[in-house]
């Protein structure tokens, strides 16, 4: 088996071979850039390794309390299968979404730095020969910090990961072993120093809030130690219980109590000031970055553009050709290993869901993921989505909008619907207002031949 960095070297290579044979097929004509239909995100839900005590993959070392992602704890999986079917449907998804150019790659899960670091690199040097790649490409992957040793983390770096996201969660090792979580404040502070080391100017680090019992003078003491460790990006989550987790059941038996909603919102409150003080933009609901370092990859979902779900239980939006160029899919793979396998070998691809997207629900996606971030929805960017429609149109003489508008919380002007920054943090509140009135707009519209997606 070839290095993980001779790898990364023939995904390179790959690339630069496909730049060459399409430099070819335009010869005597200048190419165009790519319309926005040919370029797409992809996300790759990662299978770990074969563990170094038995031939095992599993999805994640252990179950943490909170978490109902789609992940399994240790099975019987090969790895070499699992590493040609992650290959084969992204080859797949590229040529049914006619993908010609991959904006950013991003190796989720799981646990996906127990994954191998030669299913990384092949992946890369399929989507390498199908697609065009940037030289600026984004290749991010997540690590949890006990499964991600430094000379771990190297090969990663030497497979074509250029980017790390952390789940350190939390500086406390009491909340660490509520949240379930293997690793202790140590491990993640060594481990996001190791990444700094490695990926300079391009790691991003997690903390959670609103965590059971959870005070707001402590959390913000580990805001501000991680502050002293951490890198160019970091991200901010509200603890979420979900339904069929350890950790909704002990609240709901009363053995921990409750999250408290309201203290949760002082932490963010003044988690953000501290991170604007600190220098950091906040250039999302939940993310913060300095110094440029946003996620490339996020970008793409929040300004609603196309990714490819590679992966079992992986997501997609794309537009599939031969259906008309004008609509486009919500797509979700088979969940279950296993059963992913199966199709993938049978069929290319493991697609479980195709859920058409409508003209008005695309609205919808592009109006809530839009508002998440600082810049909004800028006039252009609507009208690549619906350009009969316009948001003067849709929310300019709405009484309950030019509320929000006089309140403070929304601005709109000659460059679009954003938020302001009192407004980013009660999005979900504002949104009560805002879908009602787009989708009242929407059934009042002139009917308009122009298809949108």
């Amino acid at each position: 088996m070839a290095l993980p960095g001779a790898r990364a070297r023939g995904w390179a290579a790959a690339a630069r071979a496909a730049q060459r044979r399409r430099r070819v097929e335009n010869a005597g004509g200048s190419p165009s850039p790519e319309p926005a239909g040919r370029r797409a995100a992809l996300y790759v839900h990662l299978s770990p390794r074969t563990c170094t005590h038995c031939p095992q993959w599993p999805y994640c070392e252990k179950r943490c309390s909170y978490c109902n992602f789609n992940k399994y704890i240790p099975r019987r999986l090969e790895e070499a299968a699992m590493q040609k079917c992650l290959v084969t449907e992204a080859q797949t998804l590229l040529r049914l979404s006619g993908v010609q150019r991959v904006e950013s790659v991003f190796f989720g899960g799981g646990t996906p730095s127990l994954a191998s670091p030669h299913t990384v690199a092949a992946v890369l040097e399929a989507v390498a020969q199908a697609a065009h790649l940037p030289a600026d490409l984004e290749v991010t992957l997540e690590a949890n910090p006990t499964s991600a040793p430094g000379s771990r983390l190297a090969e990663f770096g030497a497979a074509g990961v250029n980017r790390l996201s952390i789940g350190l969660q939390s500086l406390d090792d009491t909340e660490l072993r509520l949240l379930g979580r293997t690793h202790s404040a140590c491990d993640a502070l060594r481990t996001l120093a190791e990444a700094r080391r490695l990926f300079p100017g391009r790691v991003s680090v997690d903390l959670m809030l609103g965590l059971p019992a959870q005070q707001v003078g402590p959390w913000l003491g580990q805001l501000q130690e991680l502050l002293h460790h951490c890198d160019d990006h970091l991200s901010l989550y509200q603890l979420s219980l979900e339904r069929g987790t350890a950790l909704f059941a002990q609240v709901q038996r009363g053995a921990l109590p409750a999250p408290d909603p309201e203290l949760a919102a002082e932490m963010y409150q003044r988690g953000r000031a501290v991170l604007r003080e600190a220098g950091f933009h906040q250039y999302e609901v939940s993310n913060f970055a300095r110094n440029g370092a946003l996620s490339t990859h996020n970008w793409t979902y929040w300004q609603c553009g196309q990714y490819l779900g590679v992966g079992p239980g992986a997501h997609g939006r794309f537009m599939p050709q031969g259906a008309g160029g004008h609509t486009r899919e919500a797509r979700i793979q088979t969940l279950e290993p296993d059963n992913w396998m199966k199709e993938v070998m049978l069929f290319g691809h493991g697609t479980r869901k195709r859920v058409p997207l409508g003209r008005l629900e695309l609205l919808e996606e592009v109006l809530a993921l839009g508002l998440r971030t600082d810049v909004g929805i800028t006039h252009q960017h609507w009208q690549q989505f619906e350009p009969q429609l316009t948001l003067w149109d849709v929310f300019g003489a709405n009484k309950e909008v030019q509320e929000l508008l006089e309140r403070g919380l929304l601005q709109l002007d000659h460059r679009g619907l954003r938020c302001s920054w009192e407004g980013l943090a009660v999005l979900d509140s504002l949104l009560l207002t805002l879908l009602p009135q787009l989708q009242e707009a929407w059934q009042q519209r002139t009917p308009s031949p122009v298809p949108g997606g």
